[in-house]
């Protein structure tokens, strides 16, 4: 079933005239042969119209991706959501991972991402998929984007001799390199304003280094690359604003950290927030079986078996700390903070972890000490 057939609802608009006219004027500037399969598709498909008027009236954004490249559109319209994202995703994924011009593959990232994210956009407002298959389906997007820069970027290395790959065609595999998602890419549940939270570690034991080659040095900069491949923007864009501060003490940690400092790290000064985001943590590029050795390794620290008084008074810290947040004290329409605000996405996600009840929940919940 075609994405067009499968569009089923559209914003209203506040303002249909100038929303129509402006669907109206880009139809003008279209050539011949590109209006009239649009102009044919919105004819048969009116609700297919409406949804764009409210592209072009609402989002800047998801306008520009709808109208600079009819023939795209098109494209995604008549085709099953779910097959052409993961053709999409695998595509592309194999296409940057074996590139070997760093703008060529920032270009066929940024394309795969506006590809993706238009497809995403019309299949979720238009009612055709729910709301957690297309935050699925932007995670999904992200953690294509990030495997395949860091197979990039570990190719590349290769090539120039800094690494030793057990195999080129899979230079990620038992490569050290690890990628954990955190946050809302952790839970599977980005949205379409997201930045992407990671923590980049490299295990030394991996043995993919030259002879007296320090890890450090090489690791840092290839995770600098990875960066840049994800969030510089250029003529096409950027793929995802990257943010690297959740790692162990950021402040005076280097952006790629040994795995064996890491779990030290968590296991002598590691913080009740840092368990509770460490909750959401799972590995999503790179080498995923070191990653996922990782966390099993951490799993005491995340999964405390017993809890002090000292853990339950820290959680309620951590709570009156949100509650401090300018705004909080009232619910209102008008100005509010739905981020940080009373009953925002940050308390939201304080109270609530995927696939589990939280350590903070349940303490507040059964009113565990004195808030």
């Amino acid at each position: 079933m075609t994405l067009a057939e499968r569009i089923v609802i559209a914003p209203r608009l506040s303002d249909r005239k100038t929303a129509r006219s402006r669907i109206d004027g880009w139809l003008v500037e279209l050539t011949p042969t590109q209006a009239k399969p649009v102009k044919a598709l919105l004819a048969d498909k009116p609700i297919i119209q409406r949804l764009l008027e409210s592209l072009a009236e609402s989002s800047s954004y998801l306008w520009d991706l709808a109208s600079r490249e009819p023939d795209r559109l098109l494209r995604l319209l008549q085709a099953d959501p779910d097959q052409h994202l993961h053709a999409l995703l695998s595509q592309n994924a194999q296409a940057v991972a074996t590139c070997k011009d760093e703008v060529d593959a920032m270009r066929l990232l940024r394309r795969m991402k506006s590809e993706a994210a238009l497809l995403i956009a019309l299949a979720d407002i238009g009612g055709a998929w729910p709301i957690m298959r297309a935050a699925r389906a932007l995670t999904d997007l992200a953690d294509t984007a990030v495997d395949a820069a860091a197979r990039f970027c570990l190719a590349n290395a290769a090539r120039a001799g800094r690494l030793v790959l057990k195999n080129t065609a899979t230079p990620q595999v038992e490569s050290g390199y690890i990628v954990l998602a955190m946050g809302k890419m952790g839970a599977f549940e980005l949205n379409f304003s997201s930045d992407i939270d990671l923590i980049v570690l490299y295990n030394p034991a991996a043995s993919v280094l030259p002879n007296s080659a320090e890890p450090s040095p090489l690791f840092v900069r290839m995770t600098q690359r990875l960066v840049k491949l994800l969030q510089e923007r250029t003529v096409d864009g950027y793929v995802f604003r990257t943010d690297l501060r959740l790692r162990p003490d950021p402040a005076s940690t280097a952006i790629a950290i040994s795995t064996e400092a890491a779990i030290s790290y968590y296991e002598s000064v590691g913080q009740n927030w840092e368990r509770a985001a460490m909750i959401k943590a799972r590995a999503c590029a790179g080498d995923i079986a070191a990653g996922e050795a990782m966390l099993n390794e951490i799993a005491p620290f995340v999964w405390r078996k017993y809890l002090d008084f000292a853990a339950v008074a820290d959680v309620h810290a951590m709570k009156r700390q949100i509650n401090a947040y300018r705004g909080h004290g009232e619910i209102a329409v008008e100005g509010h903070n739905i981020k940080l605000g009373r009953g925002g996405i940050r308390e939201i996600e304080f109270l609530r972890r995927p696939n589990s009840s939280s350590l903070a929940a349940v303490i507040l919940r059964c009113g565990i000490g004195t808030p």
